[in-house]
């Protein structure tokens, strides 16, 4: 009886151990995720306006940008096997493959919760990046500024 309990503990823990690292994953991807959309959506409405780089202009952009991720689903990578988050609504009008996208509302509050958290912890280096650096920002801010996506220094680049 006693190494069958012996072996029931440390199957609980052992269980316990895996899936206390797969919600810390999760919670990284969830951080990179909102990271990685925040940029696009902010590189997004940059685009749109002249002179939109200007501090007051970035300011009113990301009171707003947290709210873009409604627009957003999860998918998982094939390739690395972690969550990736992806716009779930065409800007232009053109039909989405959305056929391994999960569309959930607790990814959307999650994403929103996490843009809104970097926002306010990294106001001042959004402001800085978006007003000086036009490549590679989602590494740079997102992966070497921030360690919010250290593990995606290699992922390719989003399209707009």
């Amino acid at each position: 009886m006693g190494n069958w309990l012996n072996v029931l503990s440390i199957t609980v823990f052992l269980s316990l151990l895996i899936h206390s690292g797969q919600g810390a994953r999760q919670g990284q991807d969830i951080k990179c995720g909102a990271c990685r959309a925040l940029v696009d959506e902010m590189e997004w409405a940059i685009s749109q306006v002249p002179l939109a780089r200007s501090e007051g202009h970035l300011l009113e952009l990301m009171e707003e940008v947290c709210e873009k991720m409604k627009d957003y689903g999860e998918r998982t990578d094939p390739s690395s096997n972690r969550n990736i988050y992806v716009r779930v609504t065409s800007r232009d009008g053109k039909v989405m493959d959305l056929s391994e996208t999960t569309l959930d509302s607790r990814v959307t509050s999650s994403l929103k919760y996490a843009c809104e958290t970097i926002v306010e912890q990294h106001e001042d280096e959004l402001i800085e990046f978006f007003a000086h650096e036009t490549d590679n920002v989602k590494d740079k801010l997102c992966s070497r500024r921030t360690d919010l996506c250290d593990h995606a220094l290699h992922m390719p680049h989003d399209e707009l």
